[in-house]
C-alpha cells in the first residue's frame, strides 16, 4: 500500500474554501413544485416570505435559475475559523468491520458547536443583520441548530430566542446551557408563550412537543415581534443550499484522496446535512458523468421518506408555514421520543422530496437500538463518539460495507459525520445500560394522520 493510500485526514487550505453554494434546483431534471400560499393557494411568490425571512433568504428560497450563489466574503471570512473541515479515511473501522470497501467521512463535528448547522446560521444571521433586524427566533430539536443560531447571533450582535423540542429540553439540559451562554432566550416548546403552543397543549396537556409544534411557535413570535425574523435549521431550500459547502469541500477531498465516491449517505430529518454532502456530487449524476448512490438514513420510528406519502401540506403542526410539495407522515405526526432529536420531523424539503420521486437517491429507516449500536462501533473505532443523528447515517454505513464483505467489492463509501455526541451522553448511558428501545410506528397511525389533512 502506498503512503498515498495510507493518509489519514485531508485538509483544505483557507483559500480552498468554496467561494460560491451550489443551487441544485437549477441543475436538477424536473424542478419541485411550487411552495403554496395556504391563504391564497397560488404559488409562492419571494415578497409572500418577507414578513417572516430576511429578503436575500427569500429569494435564495425560490431561486430555480442560478446554480451558484457567492458566498459573501464576511460570511466567508466567519467560516475561516473552523472550515475546511477535514475528510477522513475510516480505516479502523473498515478492519473491525472486515469489509473491502473504502469508508470516508467529512468530519464537521468540528464546528464551534459541534455540528454542521453553523453553515447556515451564519449566513442567516449575516443576511438579517444586514437588513437592519435586531431580533432573530428559531425552533430547536437536540439544541445543535439552536445552539449554532445563538452564536451566529451574538457573533452579528443580534437578539435571539429559541423554542426547544420540550422531550429534547429535558434530555439534553447542556443545549439550553450553550444557547443560554450566547445570550439565547431559551423556551421549551410547546409553552403558553403563544397561541400555537396555548392550543397545542389545551389539546394535548402532556404534549412533548415536536419539530413542526417549535416551528409553529417560532413563526408566531417573528410575526408578532417588531424587527424580527425567523430562521430555520432545516427542510428549506435555503438552508441546504448553504450547506453545500460540505460537499464541495468533500469534492476536492476525495480527489486528494485519488478516489471518488460509489455511495454517499447522510442521516435525514429535514434534509440539511444530506442534501449540504450529496448535492455537490449528485450534479455529475445528472450529466450521466457518473451513478452515485445516494442514500438518506431516517430514524424507524419517523419514516417519512420511507413510508410517507408525497403531498402538500403544512412544514410546521399550527399551520402558519406555506404548503409544501413533500414527503409527509402529517403535520400533526407525534414522533416517538427517540434521542435523535434533530430528526423527529414529519416532512422532507422540496428539494429531497423531488429527488426521491425521480428515484434519483435511496431512502432507509434505522431502529434507535441499531443506531446506538454503530455509534458505539464508530466511538470504539474512530475515537468519535457519535451525535445520535449522526449515528443512523453510520447504521446504513455499515449495512453497506457488509454487503461489499459479501460480494467481495471494494465500494468507496462516503458519509457525513454531521455532529459529535459529547452533549448526548445522558443517551449513551441510558443505551449501555439497556434502558432504550425501538419504537415502531404502524401503517394505521400513519395513514390515520395523513387522512386527517384536507
Amino acid at each position: 500500500m502506498s503512503n498515498k493510500s495510507k493518509t489519514k485526514r485531508f485538509i483544505l487550505p483557507e483559500e480552498e474554501i468554496p467561494k460560491q453554494w451550489y443551487n441544485i434546483q437549477a441543475e436538477m431534471p424536473n424542478k419541485p413544485l411550487p411552495p403554496i400560499h395556504p391563504g391564497t393557494k397560488q404559488p409562492l411568490k419571494p415578497e409572500d416570505l418577507y414578513p417572516i425571512f430576511a429578503e436575500e433568504l427569500c429569494r435564495q428560497e425560490l431561486n430555480q435559475t442560478d446554480p451558484w450563489i457567492d458566498i459573501p466574503e464576511e460570511v466567508r471570512e466567519h467560516y475561516k475559523y473552523y472550515r475546511s473541515t477535514p475528510l477522513v479515511r475510516a480505516y479502523a473501522l473498515e478492519k473491525a468491520l472486515g469489509t473491502p470497501a473504502h469508508i470516508y467521512f467529512k468530519n464537521e463535528s468540528v464546528s464551534p458547536m459541534g455540528s454542521h448547522k453553523l453553515n447556515s446560521a451564519i449566513p442567516q444571521a449575516y443576511y438579517c443583520k444586514k437588513e437592519g433586524v435586531t431580533n432573530i427566533t428559531t425552533e430547536t430539536g437536540a439544541g445543535q441548530w439552536g445552539a449554532s443560531l445563538a452564536y451566529a447571533a451574538r457573533m452579528f450582535g443580534l437578539e435571539s430566542a429559541v423554542y426547544q423540542v420540550k422531550i429534547s429540553y429535558e434530555q439534553k439540559p447542556y443545549r439550553k446551557s450553550i444557547m443560554e451562554t450566547f445570550g439565547a432566550q431559551v423556551t421549551p416548546s410547546p409553552s403558553m408563550s403563544t397561541k400555537a403552543g396555548k392550543a397545542i397543549l389545551t389539546a394535548t396537556p402532556n404534549h412533548q412537543g415536536s419539530l413542526g409544534t417549535a416551528i409553529s411557535e417560532a413563526v408566531e413570535l417573528a410575526q408578532t415581534t417588531p424587527n424580527c425574523k425567523y430562521t430555520l435549521g432545516s427542510v428549506l431550500s435555503h438552508v441546504s443550499l448553504h450547506q453545500t459547502v460540505i460537499g464541495l469541500e468533500a469534492e476536492k477531498q476525495m480527489a486528494m484522496a485519488g478516489e471518488y465516491p460509489d455511495v454517499v449517505i447522510a442521516c435525514f430529518g429535514g434534509g440539511s446535512n444530506f442534501g449540504g454532502l450529496a448535492f455537490p456530487f449528485m450534479r455529475h449524476n445528472f450529466t450521466g458523468e457518473k451513478k452515485t448512490r445516494f442514500i438518506a438514513a431516517e430514524p424507524s420510528s419517523c419514516p417519512k421518506l420511507t413510508r410517507g406519502k408525497f403531498m402538500y401540506d403544512f412544514g410546521d403542526e399550527a399551520g402558519y408555514t406555506p404548503l409544501l410539495p413533500m414527503f409527509t407522515l402529517g403535520h400533526n405526526f407525534r414522533p416517538a421520543n427517540i434521542h435523535a432529536g434533530g430528526l423527529r420531523y414529519h416532512g422532507a424539503g422540496v428539494i429531497v422530496s423531488q429527488l426521491l420521486k425521480d428515484g434519483l437517491m435511496e431512502a432507509v429507516d434505522i431502529p434507535q437500538l441499531e443506531s446506538f449500536e454503530a455509534g458505539t462501533l464508530f466511538a470504539q473505532t474512530e475515537g468519535i463518539i457519535p451525535a445520535p443523528e449522526s449515528s443512523h447515517a453510520i447504521a446504513a454505513v455499515i449495512r453497506e460495507a457488509l454487503e461489499c464483505k459479501k460480494t467481495g467489492e471494494e465500494k468507496v463509501i462516503l458519509f457525513n459525520l454531521s455532529g459529535h455526541g459529547l452533549i448526548d451522553m445522558g443517551s449513551y448511558d441510558k443505551f449501555l445500560a439497556g434502558d432504550l428501545q425501538n419504537y415502531e410506528v404502524t401503517d394505521k397511525e400513519i395513514n390515520d394522520n395523513l387522512s386527517q389533512i384536507k
